[in-house]
């Protein structure tokens, strides 16, 4: 079962989405589809969701989003260049207007000292006007990924509501 407040975060992104004539599109790796997973809950949802890559592997993200093998080996796959070619593959390979991607470790191995289990980037766009945020969440897996698609859908929530 969903978490209530993903919930009524994606309902709120949804209306707006909807009342301005947007469609989004996600790019997910730690959260395995769980943005789009919490985003088709809403019934109504096809008018205002264009797609959703899941992109587990650094292979899928250089073969569906077309990340640079070059970015993966200089950053490794969780960093904030990855994070911004995610989102701009998004936005290339689908038919949106605004895209979201996460890419994180959420334990509970993976982590290193300098990337900690917790360490997720986020980052959104809208043509080319793209940003990121770097969090470091607490907690178990199943936390870290709730906590990531909450602040997914709530950076998105904020550009919407920026946009004309």
């Amino acid at each position: 079962m969903m978490d209530k407040e993903i919930i009524e975060l994606s309902e709120r992104l949804g209306k707006v989405l909807k009342q301005k004539g947007l469609t989004i599109a996600t790019a997910e790796s730690c959260t395995g589809g769980g943005i789009a997973q919490a985003i088709t809950e809403i019934a109504g949802s096809s008018a205002w969701f264009d797609r959703g890559f899941v992109t587990y592997s650094n292979q899928a993200k250089v073969d569906m989003l077309q990340v640079k093998q070059s970015t993966l080996e200089q950053y490794g796959a969780v960093s904030e260049q990855v994070a911004k070619q995610m989102v701009a593959g998004a936005l290339f390979n689908s038919h949106a207007d605004l895209a979201v991607s996460v890419t994180g470790i959420a334990g509970p191995n993976g982590g290193t000292e300098s990337k900690p289990v917790g360490t997720v980037y986020i980052a959104w766009g809208v043509a080319q006007l793209l940003d990121y945020r770097h969090y470091n969440f607490l907690g178990s897996r199943e936390s870290v990924r709730q906590q990531t698609v909450l602040a997914a859908l709530s950076n998105c929530l904020k550009v919407c509501q920026k946009e004309p």
